[in-house]
């Protein structure tokens, strides 16, 4: 019991600072290691990664919402466009044979951290809020539309591209858009678990107590230092965590 409650704290620890800094969904943390030191099944493993995300998320959310950072209007429409369209790039891609990248969330993890390092991003919220309502919209749903069909295709890397299109195409300052992320990913992560624990069972009641409360343990604290963090400060942090998560996992994946 012991070696579980390690595991799950220390896969919590990394999800919770991944979601609470830049919106990542706890799959691509809390799967691998499950899998790796638990032995516990892939589908399985999903499915509790996809409850330690729901919570932590929204608590994440509620965090920017109280400060201002959190754009629920265009969120709707995105989140909207998400859910609809992850269903169609899922029929899709069980159209065509070995339609897969496994590895492709862990690479933009790992760039995506990179970027914030090297190059912060800086934009202010009174740019962001030049652009029309009208834009806005537009650019929420066709984004939403591009997120969620990829993500159903090859089924990873929804919390990486949303925080990677909030900010470098709809321009969204880096707070905002973590803050609008997490509170799509908190419903999204809700309909992924309902469906997986259906399907599939619950593996080990304990694990799953476990991580979702190490992960929102440490998505509450890193939802609550970014948000009083400058925005350069929030950038690297943002990077670093980033950076190390993704080189955690690529050593999870494949050197144990």
């Amino acid at each position: 019991m012991l070696y579980k409650f390690i595991i799950c704290f220390l896969a919590g620890l990394g999800a919770g600072l991944g979601t609470g800094f830049a919106g990542m969904s706890a799959a691509a943390v809390i799967t691998p290691v499950l899998c790796t030191f638990l032995e516990i099944p892939a589908y399985q493993a999903v499915g509790i990664a996809l409850a330690s995300d729901v919570l932590a998320s929204a608590v994440s959310a509620y965090t920017y919402g109280k400060n201002k950072n959190l754009d629920v209007r265009n969120g709707v429409v995105m989140m909207a466009a998400v859910l609809a369209f992850t269903m169609v790039g899922s029929w899709v891609s069980s159209l065509v044979p070995s339609a897969t990248m496994g590895t492709f969330s862990v690479f933009m993890t790992l760039i995506l951290g990179i970027k914030f390092i090297v190059r912060p991003v800086m934009t202010t919220k009174e740019s962001m809020n030049e652009v029309s309502a009208k834009k806005r919209f537009i650019q929420s749903l066709v984004c939403g539309t591009l997120i969620g069909f990829i993500c159903g295709f090859i089924g990873a890397g929804g919390g990486m591209m949303m925080l990677l299109i909030l900010t470098s195409v709809l321009g969204y300052e880096l707070k905002t858009a973590v803050g609008t992320s997490v509170f799509i990913m908190a419903f999204t992560a809700l309909t992924g678990s309902i469906s997986h624990f259906a399907i599939g069972g619950v593996a080990d009641w304990w694990v799953l107590l476990f991580c979702v409360l190490s992960t929102l343990f440490w998505a509450r604290i890193a939802a609550r230092f970014a948000n009083k963090s400058t925005p350069k400060v929030l950038n690297r942090a943002t990077g670093v965590v980033l950076v190390v998560l993704g080189a955690v996992i690529l050593s999870v994946n494949y050197l144990l």
